[in-house]
């Protein structure tokens, strides 16, 4: 038997299927259509485009006639009571939908856990009873404390992360005013690799185990006006400023006592530079990267959240 998940985030529809062992089958994703220009989208928008989308990849899934014996979905961002996002009714109905008709169990989890899930299994680890983990997308900058719990699945505890801007919103605003798409992470990625190592430096803000990058952001727009900066320079400049924070949030929450064994996912976890630099400047952590592909926003980790649910 399948479980199925279905994940309806601010900017992807996604749906999977996995089965016994963590098998992964489909993994059907529809990233939502934001105007060049533009920083994002309205909730109801991004809700009425999940709706049509929706049909289309569910539709794939029944094509092939898998038997399914659970459905997941996420329900919300975060494992908080009070946590809410309208985007998220458009999957929790569907879902609802399909566990009715077909008579099998539906299980909630939130859009991080899902993270979590998805980011554990293709990183195959950290599978210790406790570790952190750092969540890192347009909507996160979030460190955690994970915690083992029953049959496979885990509790999330805050410990700290972003206090204003988080930092996927840094690399949002600062690529879109250098002209480029949202969301803006990839050809971030791809402009910062002709950028000078030597040459721009953003500042960097951490107070224990909170981060800012508001600061960073101001001074990002700052060269931008005065218009004797490289993009590139300047893309690379973002990446450096985000890895170093991070590597300062991870230090002095060792010196908190928490594990020093971290997961990365979302988003801004996919960035192959801020990787590489903190594989080199916590030689004595054990880091664990999600799959740059399952480090987006993905469903996979909804579907064996029902799987072990």
């Amino acid at each position: 038997m399948y479980s199925l998940g279905i994940d309806t985030s601010c900017y992807t529809t996604s749906v999977a299927l996995v089965k016994d062992r963590d098998q992964l089958e489909l993994d059907l994703r529809c990233l939502l259509q934001v105007q060049i220009g533009k920083r994002g989208l309205r909730q109801s928008d991004a809700l009425f485009m999940h709706l049509q989308n929706l049909p289309l990849l569910l539709a794939q899934v029944f094509d092939y006639g898998y038997p399914i014996g659970s459905v997941a979905v996420t329900d919300r961002p975060r494992s908080l009571q009070d946590s809410y996002l309208p985007v998220f009714v458009a999957g929790r109905t569907v879902a609802h939908c399909i566990s009715a008709s077909l008579g099998v169990p539906l299980f909630t989890c939130s859009h991080q856990a899902n993270h979590l899930m998805a980011g554990r299994w293709s990183a195959q680890g950290p599978m210790d009873n406790q570790f952190l983990a750092l969540h890192l997308s347009g909507g996160t900058t979030d460190l955690l404390f994970v915690q083992k719990a029953d049959e496979g699945l885990f509790e999330i505890i805050s410990l700290g992360g972003g206090a204003d801007l988080h930092v996927g919103q840094f690399v949002d605003r600062v690529g879109v005013a250098m002209g480029l798409p949202f969301p803006a992470g990839n050809r971030l990625e791809k402009l910062a690799a002709s950028g000078d190592a030597d040459g721009l430096v953003l500042p960097v803000s951490v107070k224990d185990l909170a981060v800012s990058f508001s600061g960073p952001e101001a001074a990002a727009m700052r060269y931008l006006e005065q218009g004797v900066v490289s993009r590139a320079d300047l893309a690379l400049a973002v990446q450096k400023c985000i890895a170093q924070t991070l590597q300062r949030l991870l230090r002095n929450a060792a010196k908190h006592q928490y594990p020093k064994r971290v997961l990365f996912v979302g988003g801004v976890s996919a960035n192959q530079y801020i990787r590489n630099w903190l594989s080199e400047h916590l030689t004595d952590w054990d880091l664990y990267f999600a799959d740059p592909k399952y480090s987006t926003d993905n469903a996979v980790g909804t579907a064996l959240w029902g799987l072990r649910g």
